[in-house]
């Protein structure tokens, strides 16, 4: 159901944000510097409760000191949920002029033996069926203005295969894959992709994917709002991907010299059970 936590009679001339996940982590401060950058928004997470905790945080940022926050409480897991998202958008009668697609959820642990099938074939749903879905519809509206933009919230688990979390690891190297791809496919269009891929950062992943007592989990993790800040930076650009902080970007440029046994290698250590 779509909450109006403010109304103003201008909002058609402020640009409109939709951004999935929401309600917390990356998800809510990539909301936030939608919001504060004069943005109208849309959010959308499973909780119904906490999503409408995140609206009134955001509500009335900006540098007019208002915007209009909506909230979607529906399952992106979900065919029919990304249905209900698709048709509140379509209710407001405004376009979106950026899809942030961050909705996204992790599996740890050893993927024969310790992991739940259901849980992972549910994450495939959430972090690719779902992501898919929704920026198919989404997308092409763009594309029939010549206008938009899609965040396509990937990681650098996305270019390092990961034991202890291989389905996870897999989805984002999907979601890399696809944001490259569209962004070469419109080309020759007025809208633009950018894939994030952030690091480990400071929100519930790891406690959520059972991840916590390993030396990923143990580390230093970056700030979402730094990670945030970034993301909205390289929309502003036009970038074709953001990897954010230094140590992430090291990584990465590691992993593009290294064969895949290696990076494989590398990854699983940071994922192995115990902290030493």
């Amino acid at each position: 159901m779509s909450i109006d936590l403010d109304q103003d009679n201008a909002t058609d001339l402020r640009p409109l944000a939709v951004v999935t996940g929401g309600s917390k982590g990356i998800g809510f401060e990539l909301a936030r510097q939608f919001a504060e950058h004069g943005y109208d928004l849309v959010i959308c997470a499973e909780d119904a409760g906490v999503l409408g905790e995140a609206a009134q945080a955001l509500t009335g940022l900006g540098p007019d000191g208002v915007s209009t926050v909506r909230t979607v409480a529906a399952d992106l897991a979900t065919y029919d949920g990304v249905e209900q998202l698709y048709a509140e958008l379509q209710a407001l009668g405004r376009p979106v002029d950026v899809l942030a697609a961050n909705a996204g959820v992790g599996v740890g642990g050893d993927f024969a033996r310790e992991t739940d099938l259901d849980a992972e074939l549910r994450m495939i749903e959430l972090n690719v069926s779902g992501q898919v879905h929704l920026i198919k519809r989404v997308l092409r509206q763009m594309v029939e203005r010549d206008r938009g933009q899609v965040l396509v919230t990937s990681s650098i688990a996305g270019v390092l295969p990961g034991p202890r979390e291989a389905v996870y690891a897999a989805t984002k190297a999907f979601l890399r894959s696809f944001g490259h791809a569209l962004r070469n496919e419109l080309s020759d269009t007025g809208v633009g992709v950018t894939v994030l891929m952030p690091g480990p950062t400071e929100t519930e992943f790891f406690e959520r994917a059972d991840l916590q007592d390993t030396r990923a989990g143990q580390m230093e993790k970056d700030d979402p709002a730094m990670v945030a800040k970034a993301a909205f930076q390289a929309l502003a650009h036009d970038r074709a991907q953001v990897v954010a902080g230094l140590k992430n970007k090291v990584q990465v440029g590691m992993a593009a010299a290294m064969p895949d046994t290696a990076k494989t290698a590398f990854h699983g250590q940071l994922t192995k059970p115990g902290k030493d």
